[in-house]
């Protein structure tokens, strides 16, 4: 592989497994192998924007992808994720639903006859677990619109038999603990800043190998430490940065990242942006 096709890899988006994310997983994963019953249980999964929620929303829902059954002539889709509409808008809501399966609705539809429709396909998908990014779109709207989007959000997930999954920021959290029922039915799993420990060592160690540099880059505490500081824990700030001076290093020779790269590297973000997507449609979220 060339120098460039290393580094055009590099500023890809693709999955690098690290141990708080594949907690996640793997608590997502019981969740769509366990029965079905009238009541599933759910997951909300909060923290500070960057932290890696839309990361580990996209990598669940490719693990579940849309599969066609030939001698059937039906489609299933186990897991569908949409991104929640920028205020809590039930027509909308449903709109997104149907376009996402390829099955918009044109003209001008009552918010009952999209549900109708929606339930409609979901119910012949075979759902067993709809994943609902950027919920904190939600606080946009009154107090009352909030209530009554949760509430929707709750009847769909009784009616088809599914699990409701949301991603949202820390702010999200108490929105949605003021619906008692949907709260008693979600568990929660929190998604903190890095700190000073073991666990973002490995991150980063992880980090540096999935880089594919050709020498050992041995960093010291106080560089991780720098890291972090720069950073201020932000897992996508952590992967542009690591990204950044991964792409450096092959492009001096150097094939590792050094303690001096790292001191000498500048956090300046929006110069590095095109190593992961924008929000709201980044890689993490």
């Amino acid at each position: 592989m060339t120098p460039d096709e290393r580094i055009d890899r590099i500023r890809g988006d693709h999955w690098i497994a690290f141990d708080r994310a594949t907690i996640v997983l793997n608590r997502l994963t019981s969740l769509m192998e366990m029965p079905q019953q009238s009541r599933m249980p759910g997951l909300m999964v909060y923290g500070s924007s960057g932290i890696g929620k839309t990361m580990i929303a996209k990598r669940m829902a490719s693990k579940y992808p849309t599969q066609y059954n030939a001698e059937l002539g039906a489609t299933k889709t186990p897991l569908l994720l949409v991104q929640a509409p920028p205020a809590p808008d039930e027509r909308r809501f449903y709109q997104h639903i149907l376009a996402t399966i390829g099955a918009p609705m044109w003209g001008r539809h009552t918010v009952s006859e999209l549900e109708v429709r929606a339930l409609s396909h979901l119910r012949d998908l075979d759902l067993r677990m709809l994943m609902i990014d950027e919920v904190h779109n939600l606080l946009a709207g009154s107090y009352r619109e909030q209530r009554r989007f949760l509430n929707m959000l709750r009847f769909l997930a009784n009616d088809l038999c599914a699990s409701l999954v949301v991603f949202g920021v820390n702010e999200a959290l108490e929105a949605v603990r003021g619906d008692d029922q949907l709260a008693r039915r979600l568990d929660e799993h929190y998604l903190p800043l890095w700190d000073d420990d073991v666990e973002f060592s490995r991150l980063i160690q992880t980090l540096i190998a999935a880089m594919a540099l050709e020498q050992r880059s041995g960093l010291t505490v106080a560089s991780l430490r720098t890291i972090l500081k720069i950073t201020g824990g932000v897992t996508s700030r952590v992967f542009i940065m690591i990204k950044s001076l991964a792409i450096d290093a092959i492009e001096t020779g150097e094939e590792r990242i050094t303690d001096e790269a790292v001191q000498a590297w500048q956090p300046v973000w929006t110069k590095h942006a095109w190593n992961i997507p924008r929000q709201p449609a980044a890689a993490f979220g």
